[in-house]
């Protein structure tokens, strides 16, 4: 990105905030035939004014525009920025365990060390800290590539294949909230092959989950469909399978989010018949757990229940579940990022029934317990372009704060 010429910089920002050059052009105040210039070198950036303008439309640092690093914004604790996802790209593109085929890293970081910060970056996920993870991202998938490269014997090498598996997957699963979906799919896919050689059947269950919805995040809802379906077959209690709570938790996991990619289909049937299997796994398991980091169990399943009614556009029967079957006590023992993701579904639900002022009741309330879910993912940014637009006169004071700090326009 540094070597680009700064129209190239220009095309690259705007491709990934999904901006068509007229659109651009039409908030930039210029004519599309200047912004195509501007993109293919023909026409000179020279004026701060115009960069500076260019750089708040895209919503990057207009440091990143001119080819140098910018300086680190206290303020924007809650949210990735550019230099994280470059740095996060260049830890996923490096290949130790190749180059250690070759040449085998004498010190390879201790497993001990490494189990206790791929421990807390699940936490640091699942309390909803995306900014303070996407920080200590890069370092943590340097750490893991090299201990997996490094470590040698069959249990110290599957421990570490192991804990590979895991950082690609944490990876993965942030990427894909703040909209890094490609890079999400990498890691996803990174970590399918990883658990393989972990010989961990449920890690490589909990993996496929990863890859599915870096799939449907892509539009590719029909393969994310068929592949968590095919793994949850191979892993079904019965048989030789033993009923385990891990693999109830993986298996109803997998179902889960075989249901969401129905939905997002529009198959209603399929979304039945998979959450009645999901519940089935969560009756067995007895209550909600976290094994392989799942948050699996009754009430996790109702909040999928109440997502695939959202994705089906049955915004009311979403609200509905949400009001009579999701216990309060149980779902405030969930973990802040269900809780806040769940919220930000209902808020969505709430939203088709154009309710829009519980909509936003709803994003003010998932703020509260894990701002970065409301706050950073592109989804809950156009909840709150929807709650705005239909919101006649001025907003409520809470809500044009909390737009505020999203960067959405009052």
């Amino acid at each position: 990105m540094d070597e680009l010429p700064i129209g190239r910089r220009v095309a690259y920002w705007r491709g990934r905030r999904k901006m068509s050059q007229q659109v651009f052009a039409d908030r930039l105040g210029k004519s599309k035939s200047w912004v195509d210039k501007v993109e293919r070198g023909v026409r000179r950036l020279d004026k701060f004014s115009v960069l500076y303008e260019i750089a708040d439309i895209l919503q990057v640092d207009v440091q990143l525009l001119m080819g140098k690093d910018p300086e680190r914004r206290t303020d924007a604790l809650n949210c990735i920025d550019q230099v994280e996802v470059q740095e996060i790209r260049a830890a996923l593109e490096r290949y130790d365990s190749m180059s250690a085929y070759f040449d085998a890293a004498p010190y390879p970081p201790p497993l001990v060390d490494l189990r206790k910060a791929v421990n807390h970056a699940w936490l640091t996920y699942q309390y909803g800290r995306y900014g303070m993870l996407t920080r200590a991202l890069p370092k943590l998938l340097r750490d893991a590539q090299a201990a997996d490269a490094g470590h040698s014997g069959d249990d110290p090498a599957r421990e570490a294949a192991h804990l590979l598996g895991q950082v690609y997957q944490i990876a993965s699963s942030v990427l894909r909230k703040l909209g890094e979906c490609e890079l999400a799919w990498l890691a996803a896919d990174r970590s399918m092959a990883v658990a393989q050689r972990a010989d961990d059947p449920l890690l490589a269950g909990i993996a496929t989950t990863r890859v599915c919805n870096a799939m449907a995040a892509m539009g590719r809802s029909r393969p994310a469909l068929e592949l968590n379906v095919t793994i949850a077959n191979r892993l079904a209690p019965g048989g030789g399978n033993d009923p385990t709570p891990a693999r109830l938790s993986v298996y109803g996991m997998l179902l889960l989010q075989g249901a969401m990619a129905a939905a997002r289909l529009g198959d209603s049937a399929t979304v039945d018949d998979l959450l009645t299997g999901a519940g089935e796994a969560a009756t067995l398991l007895g209550g909600d757990h976290n094994h392989y980091w799942t948050s699996f169990g009754p009430t996790n399943l109702e909040l999928h229940r109440a997502a695939a009614a959202v994705e089906l556009g049955d915004g009311g029967r979403a609200v509905e579940i949400h009001r009579q079957r999701i216990q309060e006590p149980s779902f405030n023992a969930l973990l802040p990022e269900r809780r806040a993701h769940h919220l930000l579904d209902i808020s969505r639900g709430f939203a088709q029934v154009g309710d829009v002022a519980n909509a936003g009741e709803m994003l003010l309330r998932g703020d509260r317990l894990a701002p970065s879910e409301i706050r950073c993912r592109p989804i809950a940014h156009e909840v709150m372009s929807d709650v705005l637009r239909r919101t006649r006169g001025a907003p409520p004071p809470p809500i044009a704060e909390l737009a505020e700090h999203m960067g959405v326009g009052v």
